[in-house]
């Protein structure tokens, strides 16, 4: 764009407008340019203006006509069509086109500033030594590898130094904010960059962050917000009085009602609300909704919180320095205590005050109670619920992001070879412990938890069930989408895996499961300076995402071999309808379980307080009008055609593989 010094009528006409200058020839101008919408301006230093006059339509539907008015401006470049109105101070920007700012307080940078990015957070140990630097590409996984892998120094220091090196070409003197961005009825803006089409409507303070926005995914920060050190990236809205200090707002992520939240990093399509967080890992889809709930060095994914959860990290009386780690899907009721350290296995509940430190990540799906102060584990029991069905559906479904490039990287497999591996390990742990009572014990003790000696044995039925049921979907998946198989030589060429090796570990970054190999094969590559950017090693995790399929299958051909002995290059017809018939029985099993535990919500008991002033027939009929009948339940419906379509494939396959020629 080029400019032009002021035409001496134009520097009269402004100054008959209430405008000043002490040095009128630092004011510059594009051509056509407009004195008619600049008004009771204050210039300062030099300052470059677009042309005005033109209409701006705001993010509430508003159409307003650009101009400067009663505003204080200094070494700012204003672009086309911006509107700045009652400004006190806009000091140090680079505004860019569409623009609307309007009654604010100050937007300044004074000084040179990154702008939020390369500040470290202390997470998951307030007493430090798990430090991640944010910048405005961090994502669930980087975060993760951070945060947990702080034993691998030489690591942390490449990929801090990519991070820093990323945040030096962002520092600057001149901040910036985006096309089609407004900051309106806000306070004091200091050292902030603002994205495109972002939107800051009634803000309090805000100081040395960056908000990430475009015209997909506006980003949204609400009245009376305070945000100190911060990143917020596309989608997300802080709204209502949250208080952010030294923390990371992903995508699609919700924060108001005055929630806290220090030193912590939320990602994809979390929500926080009325709380507090403290050096908190909050992975994609952890949920807080509650006044009462503390949630405090921890690390969370697809994490809901009851009422009233609290947990504990100085018992030992050094300070603060314990962590705990709830696995993926896991949830606390109503004031659930937990004393860290502790580790949550996938998918289990946790009720009750825990006073004890345990570790049960190898037995997913469990319930852990109190009794007698106490803590207890019951395994397996969560598999079947109706709130682990549903969470699974719904986290695919509430995916907010709206931005094309979606940066943390999610699996959504509910039975994936990372909770198969634990499944594994859950079988034959069980049966170790069983075999090791005595049939005296009620209890026995499990890595700082007690689980009933009865429940051992009984309970393995239902990690058999996910193995089956795993296998199952797995070998379905490669019969279903390869319809040009004719005979069994071609289906076991399909069914063939690419590697031979031994089926190694599974990990879940924060939402990504990856096997262990491809992420250390990525360290590998970091180490040795093939990986020297974060954009390359943010291309390289992503590289493993996509290649899950491949790996998963070949991951379970291993599993089949070892734990049934079939080799999939030589499997039989008899062999496969074994595995699509004990799918088909577990499957139907499962969500017949499921249906049982669902039914529970239209029994006698949840009609309680229905029906005020009448008697059983009003009840019943109050209940149905507000609740519903049972058969007309969408989650209940939708089960009942699962078992109908699981019934209607495995026939078919079986047809087809009798079909098959040897």
């Amino acid at each position: 764009m080029s400019y032009r010094t002021l035409k001496s009528s134009e520097i009269t006409a402004l100054q008959n407008q209430g405008c000043f200058s002490s040095d009128w020839s630092k004011i510059e101008v594009t051509d056509p340019f407009s004195t008619d919408v600049v008004h009771h301006v204050r210039f300062s230093g030099v300052v470059r203006l677009g042309s005005v006059g033109g209409s701006i339509e705001t993010s509430q539907g508003e159409t307003l006509t650009s101009g400067l008015y009663y505003s204080k401006i200094e070494s700012c470049v204003i672009g086309n069509d911006v509107l700045i109105d009652h400004v006190q101070l806009l000091k140090n920007y680079r505004v860019m086109d569409r623009v609307v700012l309007e009654n604010v307080d100050s937007i300044s940078v004074s000084g040179s500033s990154s702008f939020g990015n390369g500040f470290e957070v202390e997470v998951l140990n307030e007493g430090g030594g798990r430090e991640v630097m944010m910048f405005d590409k961090l994502t669930a996984q980087l975060a993760y590898i951070l945060v947990s892998y702080r034993h691998d120094s030489g690591l942390i220091d490449s990929i801090n130094r990519m991070i820093a090196g990323y945040t030096k070409e962002l520092t600057s003197e001149t901040g910036t904010i985006g096309a089609g961005a407004e900051i309106i009825n806000s306070s004091i803006i200091s050292e902030v960059n603002v994205g495109a089409y972002a939107s800051i409507r009634g803000a309090a303070h805000m100081k040395n962050g960056t908000i990430v926005s475009n015209k997909h995914a506006p980003a949204f920060v609400g009245d009376n917000v305070i945000a100190k050190n911060f990143i917020f990236l596309s989608g997300s809205k802080v709204d209502s009085g949250a208080l952010v200090d030294k923390s990371f707002v992903g995508q699609g992520v919700e924060m108001g009602k005055q929630f806290s939240s220090e030193s912590s990093l939320f990602f994809a399509n979390s929500e926080a609300f009325h709380g507090e967080a403290v050096s908190v890992f909050a992975g994609p889809y952890t949920v807080t909704h509650h006044k009462s709930s503390l949630l405090i060095a921890g690390m969370y994914s697809f994490f809901n919180t009851g009422s009233g959860t609290n947990q504990s990290n100085h018992m030992y009386k050094l300070g603060p320095v314990h962590q705990g780690i709830l696995e993926r899907g896991s949830k606390t009721g109503s004031f659930a205590y937990l004393l860290w350290p502790c580790r949550i296995g996938a998918y289990s509940v946790v009720m009750g005050k825990n006073q004890a430190s345990f570790d049960t990540s190898d037995l997913p799906f469990s319930y852990i109670t109190v009794e007698n102060e106490r803590s207890i584990l019951t395994p397996g029991m969560n598999l079947f619920t109706v709130g682990t069905r549903r969470d699974s559906e719904k986290w695919p479904k509430r995916d907010k992001r709206k931005d094309p490039e979606k940066k943390d990287l999610i699996n959504f497999d509910f039975l994936s070879p990372y909770i198969i591996q634990k499944v594994v390990r859950s079988l034959d742990t069980l049966l170790e412990l069983y075999e090791k009572a005595s049939k005296k014990q009620e209890t026995v003790f499990y890595k700082g938890i007690r689980i009933k000696r009865l429940m051992l044995k009984s309970t393995r039925k239902y990690y058999e069930m996910a193995l089956n049921i795993f296998l199952g979907n797995q070998v379905i998946a490669r019969l279903e989408n390869n319809k040009e198989i004719s005979s069994l030589e071609t289906l076991r060429k399909k069914l063939s895996p690419l590697s031979h090796e031994k089926p190694g570990k599974w990990l879940d970054l924060a939402g990504m499961v990856a096997s262990e190999t491809a992420v250390q094969d990525l360290m590998a590559d970091i180490g040795s300076g093939n990986i020297g950017t974060p954009e390359e090693l943010l291309s390289g995790l992503e590289q493993i995402h996509t290649s899950y399929d491949t790996e998963v299958w070949d991951w379970t051909a291993a599993i089949l071999a070892e734990r049934l002995g079939i080799d999939v290059e030589q499997i039989t017809a008899e062999q496969l309808t074994d595995l699509i018939t004990r799918w088909e029985t577990e499957t139907i099993k499962l969500d017949k379980m499921i249906l049982m535990d669902a039914s529970k919500e239209f029994d006698e008991n949840s009609r309680i307080g229905f029906g005020i002033d009448g008697d059983e027939e009003i009840r019943n009929r109050d209940f149905e009008a507000v609740r519903g009948l049972s058969d007309d339940n969408k989650f209940i419906t939708g089960i009942k055609e699962e078992i109908i379509q699981t019934e209607k494939r495995a026939t078919e396959l079986k047809e087809r593989i009798e079909s098959l020629q040897d």
